[in-house]
């Protein structure tokens, strides 16, 4: 996975789109002067706003390569589409590599999608960027060779905003109640979480499993007023998490919200004064440094509105896999592999420089 510090890391507990429009038919290119990049992420469903995001990340990074010339002297095509479900998203994964010849997989977000997609790049053979999925068991048992990962995994969520609350008195003897989302991702989320209360004195005291498809959530809160917890956790994604903090603000509940996971694109739609306590974010568009600022300039100008986290990491993404081929000189799997595996450092827009750990991508 991508990483800005190894010992960061170790202190958290382990740190494209071709289509015209979004939501159009992805185009499919055919000319011989091109490299074909397969690209899968939500543009429908509970994370298709984040979706469409990094769509918005990628297509911006491709024209700014085209522009500079290409990558090797050829133009990058990236042929991007709706992921939807896990069957849907193994199904076309394959026939990009089968019909559309494209050269290697990038994108997705949700979790349970990103492992379909990793079987198809290990039985293909095929280099897989797994941008958004945060689950750590893709990183674990059913990682391989040909996936690397390059958003923030589970459990450094976990310990990061787990030691902010410590930090303010709120985990040991305190009783937790977690609300989480009913698939691979929030399972292994509530798994982190559970190992970090009984590590540090909390107390979880209830949780919920909510399918992701829920936006009602008044029958969770009801349950959450007769436990009387302490501290009430969010392990939900995407549209689920707007809409369950926007509901928990009409409840007036004296027990504060926190979050294991978040993307700023959900917090933008909560309204203005409804995210309070302590979340996790991989990147926020106020950073503080000339590349970061340069990107959040351009994004912005190019589509009326500041780039969210999604956005940002399938542009930097993008732009490190065209780095890695204009230095090797090659798109063959193996050869990117080698070159990710030998730890090259790429430029993320943050304060240090990052790389692919070796051993675990």
């Amino acid at each position: 996975m991508i990483r800005t510090s190894r010992r960061t890391l170790l202190k958290a507990g382990a740190a494209f789109a071709g289509a015209s429009t979004i939501g159009f038919p992805a185009i499919v290119y055919g000319q011989s002067d091109t490299i074909k990049i397969g690209h899968l992420t939500p543009l429908t469903g509970f994370l298709g706003a984040l979706g469409a995001y990094a769509q918005l990340g990628i297509r911006m990074a491709e024209a700014e390569i085209n522009a500079a010339g290409g990558v090797m002297g050829r133009k990058l095509a990236v042929t991007s589409e709706d992921s939807v479900n896990p069957a849907t998203a193994a199904t076309k994964a394959q026939r990009m590599l089968d019909q559309d010849g494209v050269a290697f997989l990038m994108g997705e977000i949700n979790s349970a999608s990103a492992l379909t997609i990793m079987q198809v790049a290990e039985r293909n053979k095929r280099l897989f960027l797994q941008i958004g999925a945060r689950s750590d068991a893709l990183r674990g048992k059913n990682c391989n060779k040909y996936t690397f990962h390059c958003d923030i995994p589970n459990t450094v969520m976990v310990n990061a905003v787990g030691t902010a609350l410590n930090q303010k008195g709120m985990v040991k003897g305190k009783k937790f109640f977690t609300l989480t989302a009913d698939y691979i991702f929030g399972h292994d989320l509530l798994k982190a979480a559970k190992v970090f209360f009984d590590a540090n004195g909390a107390n979880l005291i209830g949780d919920e499993l909510i399918a992701t498809d829920v936006t009602d959530f008044s029958p969770y809160l009801l349950k959450v007023r007769q436990a009387k917890p302490d501290v009430v956790c969010c392990n939900l994604a995407g549209n689920q998490v707007t809409n369950l903090v926007k509901q928990y603000a009409e409840f007036g509940f004296p027990y504060p919200l926190v979050g294991f996971n978040l993307n700023t694109g959900d917090a933008w739609a909560m309204g203005e004064g409804n995210l309070s306590g302590t979340w996790p974010t991989v990147w926020y568009h106020t950073l503080d440094n000339p590349a970061s600022k340069a990107f959040v300039a351009a994004f912005s100008k190019k589509y009326d509105k500041p780039p969210e986290n999604h956005a940002w990491i399938d542009y930097i993404t993008l732009k490190l896999v065209a780095q890695a081929i204009n230095e090797i000189k090659s798109t063959e799997s193996e050869a990117l592999i080698a070159y990710f595996e030998k730890q090259t450092q790429f430029d993320i827009m943050k304060a240090r420089k990052a790389y692919f750990r070796s051993w675990d991508h």
